[in-house]
């Protein structure tokens, strides 16, 4: 028995070690303080930004460029159902015809380019200027989370550059240097695409049950259902009408809904158990 024992001994001391490699080593299951992240979206959660801060910065853009383009609160309500900037406004004038005789491809991307790069400064203006608010709870839940050293991410199809300034500027610099952005063109398919949140999950190391995304949108929660991660909707003003039917939860304000990082908490428990289940 005993010269048994040494043969096999080598070998099941090979077996752990392999088990127990860094590449190996989620496989385990290891107690964790859920959540693992709090993901937040930009626009419409962190701030209603939409109605009264890309809308009218696109407005100012297209006149700039004399373009007769005027995007009203109902017709842009209709825009957001493509998610990003320079996507909707090619879906926009793919549907509508192009301004200013433009016909190549190449024509059209460089004019998309040149007004989306101003309508974000125009936006970092309206960010600076203090004219739009962060919305009710996202600060407090933010500074829970960095007390209980949950990391935080935003994962957003707006331009990087306006998310970051929104996040510095609304928040100030501790709790910026807390969050990792994911936003802009870091991925080729933007929302309803889970593409940002799985990059996401990727970057970070996190199991995707093991987050919270706060989105406001159908396009966003189906991107982050689709990278299988719970998901709370806190409404704002462009999306109180649309299918939320999918969310973990759907509040009109996290402030308001009492979401704070025990009622996320046990959300998070919940619905990996049921997935496990």
């Amino acid at each position: 028995f005993i010269p048994k024992m040494a043969y096999c001994l080598p070998l099941l001391l090979s077996s752990l070690l392999f088990v127990l490699t860094p590449r190996n080593i989620n496989s385990f299951v290891i107690p964790t303080v859920l959540p693992q992240a709090l993901i937040f979206d930009c626009d419409g959660v962190l701030a209603d930004t939409e109605r009264d801060g890309h809308r009218p910065a696109f407005n100012s853009a297209f006149r700039a460029k004399n373009i007769d383009c005027t995007w009203d609160v109902e017709l842009y309500g209709i825009l957001l159902q493509t998610g990003g900037g320079k996507e909707r406004m090619t879906s926009h004038w793919n549907k509508m015809g192009w301004p200013l005789g433009i016909v190549t491809e190449e024509e059209k991307s460089n004019l998309v380019r040149e007004i989306h790069l101003l309508k974000t400064e125009l936006f970092n203006e309206a960010i600076v200027s203090g004219k739009i608010p962060l919305r009710p709870g996202v600060v407090s839940l933010v500074d829970e989370a960095i007390k209980a050293e949950i990391p935080l991410a935003v994962c957003s199809t707006s331009n990087e550059k306006a998310v970051s300034n929104l996040v510095l500027t609304l928040m100030g610099k501790e709790r910026y240097e807390k969050f990792t952005i994911f936003a802009g063109d870091v991925v080729q398919k933007k929302k309803p695409n889970p593409d940002i949140y799985n990059m996401a999950a990727e970057t970070m190391g996190l199991d995707p049950l093991k987050v919270c995304v706060i989105e406001d949108s159908h396009i966003g929660l189906t991107a982050a259902k689709a990278a299988n991660m719970p998901c709370i909707v806190t409404k704002s003003s462009y999306t109180k009408e649309e299918d939320f039917s999918k969310a973990d939860l759907i509040v009109n304000d996290l402030e308001i809904g009492g979401i704070n990082l025990k009622a996320i908490r046990e959300l998070v428990t919940s619905s990996s158990m049921k997935k496990v289940g």
